[in-house]
């Protein structure tokens, strides 16, 4: 019988009892990305792909929200280029894993929290979920939905979501490609167990071949596209003083007053 083990972090819990590992983030009340989390998210991903038992890694959450995204504290100029160097070594752990991913989303799946469901193989989220980039409202953008998002949803409905930083529901983000399949609140779990049914059935190494060649294209591109994108950020973005301002209006609780240029 493969052994289940159980790992509690201070940010989220790992559950491996294979063929399945499970990440929950449990950072009360919103499940905030803060650098504590990236760095456990990381840990989280190596030790899962030291099991050569685990086909399929499931993200979920303690709580009324999936992830309501980075800390916004972790954006300030002095704070910016690690944060962002943590969280999109996250990603490409869970973009370039063998590992099929799954998310399961309720409540908020914003910003950051999104990016990290939208990079997985499969989401599946309640109804009533709210999906959003709203970056663009702090004067600044999503460096992973800039890259990855119009191949998952059109170039769009992309520059929609991005340009206006509107939040959509879980059944809008199902119509449009973010996710699988909405489903009332009470059918999440039922819905996300069914799916690990079916490709604990399924050859874990044809699963991961299968993976490989489906990404084949679009991997040629991603990693390119996240650093020029991560580039643009930093030298580019994050030199304006809108950029600063959107920052620090969050942060001090008031309205950003946009000046439209740059330092």
């Amino acid at each position: 019988m493969p052994t289940q083990t159980q790992t509690t972090y201070s940010r989220l819990t790992l559950e491996v009892a294979p063929p399945v590992a499970r990440i929950t983030l449990s950072n009360p009340p919103l499940n905030i990305i803060d650098i504590a989390m990236m760095e456990e998210l990381a840990q989280a991903f190596t030790e899962i792909e030291s099991q050569a038992g685990v086909s399929a890694i499931v993200i979920s959450s303690h709580g009324n929200s999936f992830s309501a995204g980075v800390d916004v504290a972790a954006h300030t100029p002095e704070k910016v280029e690690a944060m962002l160097t943590r969280f999109h070594a996250v990603i490409r752990a869970l973009v370039g894993t063998k590992k099929i991913t799954v998310a399961a989303v309720r409540g908020h799946c914003l910003g950051g929290g999104a990016e990290l469901a939208m990079v997985c193989d499969m989401a599946y989220t309640t109804d009533s979920a709210q999906w959003g980039f709203p970056e663009i409202t702090l004067g600044c953008y999503p460096p992973v939905a800039v890259t990855a998002l119009a191949a998952l949803i059109g170039q769009k409905r992309a520059a929609d979501l991005i340009l206006t930083g509107r939040i959509i529901t879980g059944v809008e983000a199902a119509a449009v490609g973010l996710a699988n399949r909405a489903v009332p609140e009470d059918q999440l779990v039922a819905v996300v167990e069914e799916s690990l049914r079916r490709l604990a059935q399924l050859s874990a190494a044809s699963l991961a071949i299968t993976k490989k060649a489906i990404y084949a294209w679009d991997s040629m591109h991603f990693d390119k596209g996240l650093a020029r994108a991560e580039k643009i950020y930093l030298e580019e973005l994050m030199t304006t003083e809108d950029a600063q301002e959107g920052i620090n209006a969050f942060l001090e609780k008031r309205s950003p007053k946009w000046r439209g240029k740059s330092d």
